[in-house]
């Protein structure tokens, strides 16, 4: 690494490897307990463990980007951040919230809101750490002197999935409204500006990569930011069709889903053009791997499969079935994990020195493994879906009737689930296995530039 305070993201990165695997745990308890009996139901029941799986998927993703931008600002910057001990206690706080939570939800201690189900005393503290997030990376780029497009574009994503957060705090008595306004936070934030966060990650990696043009990937960022707010924004109408708003939401809403995936066809588009042209130059072929299949991936789970059933006519048969589940595990998978494990991928190297920077067979094993687990779970969801949609929407059978009928879809996801996990469980491993050495690679001046570092953890 360039930049002393660069260390920061190493434990940002550890946290959010842990709360990964401790996702999925609660994931595969969930599926289990499709199949039945299940001895954990009076300990752990269904309605439990999905919220637990579910919101740590939301933290851990942030984990991972406050991690990444810990990384990417001071280099892009030319400089060190504006405050280690700030970005050290801002983890602390972060963690802290994050495990209250989960005991809290052991305990049914929540709102009951879906993916916003923190009580206001754990939504206060995760405004206060977004701030400090904020204000910790804004006074880095300005007291740098240099503001790159690619910082401007993730800067602005990051600042948005904080305002639009802030909806997530009035607590409504009429459900109707409390899930049109849920939608503000949740669509806004995985359909519209962590998108941007994800191209500035994008862009950011693919000119250290593939030697791409840092112009040309600038214009690209420009294009997404674009489509993010024509698409996105509007493109919100698509998850009030069916809660009682007026009706002028569906062709709205259905026009401008259908437009999501421009920004995505985008991404995966200069993600080739950048490959084609480099011709796979850089050694980090595993961080490569990660980046490129992000953008593929991405417009696979949110793009394609997104508009598949978004659409009125499709999604009034679609609507809260496992179809969801089909589309949501692809796009969250593609868009921010595999983004987020192309970041750490890029970093790992220069955090821990004595790996080797073209990736470990661990680390493509788990690629590979990953990849073919989730497109696994995908098809899983899929299959189970469309005989869901069919049973209850079409036939009028109940639900849990519909349920016992496509049981043998959920030993496919339980095995796919097993492949992913396996997968997740090598990154992990490969992550972990080499202590952390932060030794400073670079030139008099950066040295000069540098500032001694505040204290750091140690590893056990």
């Amino acid at each position: 690494m360039r930049y002393r305070s660069q260390e920061v993201a190493y434990w940002y990165f550890a946290v959010a490897m842990a709360l990964f695997g401790l996702q999925l745990v609660f994931g595969l308890l969930s599926a289990a307990k499709y199949l039945g009996p299940d001895p954990l139901l009076y300990i752990l029941p269904f309605d439990v463990t999905k919220v637990i799986h579910t919101n740590l998927l939301v933290v851990w993703v942030l984990t991972g980007f406050m991690g990444a931008t810990y990384w990417m600002v001071p280099d892009e910057s030319r400089t060190e951040l504006h405050s280690v001990k700030l970005a050290y206690i801002q983890l602390v706080l972060w963690v802290l919230m994050g495990v209250t939570a989960v005991i809290g939800y052991l305990f049914r201690f929540g709102t009951g809101n879906k993916l916003l189900e923190q009580p206001l005393p754990h939504k206060i503290v995760i405004v206060v750490v977004m701030l400090m997030f904020l204000y910790n990376v804004g006074m880095t780029i300005r007291k740098s002197g240099r503001f790159t497009t690619t910082e401007g574009v993730l800067l602005l994503g990051l600042g948005l999935a904080a305002v639009l957060y802030l909806p997530a705090l009035l607590e409504f008595e009429n459900y109707t409204v409390a899930i049109f306004y849920r939608w503000w936070t949740i669509h806004l934030w995985v359909e519209g500006v962590w998108e941007m966060i994800q191209g500035g990650f994008l862009a950011y990696l693919l000119i250290r990569l593939s030697g791409a043009d840092r112009e040309v990937m600038e214009k690209w960022l420009y294009v997404i930011v674009g489509l993010v707010f024509i698409a996105g924004i509007l493109g919100t109408a698509h998850h009030y069709y069916w809660v009682g708003v007026p009706s002028y939401w569906l062709p709205i809403g259905g026009i401008f889903s259908a437009l999501e995936p421009l920004a995505l066809v985008g991404m995966a588009m200069y993600a080739y053009t950048a490959m084609r042209r480099s011709g796979l130059s850089h050694p980090n072929t595993l961080a490569l791997h990660w980046t490129l299949g992000s953008a593929v991936f991405t417009l696979f789970g949110a793009g394609l499969l997104g508009l598949a059933h978004t659409w009125p006519s499709v999604n009034k048969w679609t609507h809260g079935t496992l179809i969801t589940a089909m589309h949501g595990h692809a796009a969250f998978y593609g868009a921010y994990a595999m983004i987020v494990m192309a970041m750490i991928s890029y970093a790992l190297p220069l955090l821990t020195p004595g790996r080797r920077e073209g990736g470990s067979a661990l680390g493509y094993w788990s690629f590979w493994l990953q990849l073919a687990g989730m497109f696994g779970m995908t098809l899983s969801f899929a299959t189970a879906g469309i005989g869901q949609v069919y049973l209850e929407r079409i036939l009028g059978l109940g639900y849990l009737d519909a349920q016992l009928k496509i049981q043998v879809h959920f030993l496919m996801l339980i095995a796919t689930a097993g492949v992913f996990s396996t997968g997740v469980a090598l990154f992990i491993w490969d992550f972990f296995r080499i202590r952390p050495n932060f030794e400073i690679i670079g030139d008099d001046t950066d040295a000069a530039n540098r500032a001694p570092s505040a204290p750091r953890p140690r590893m056990a």
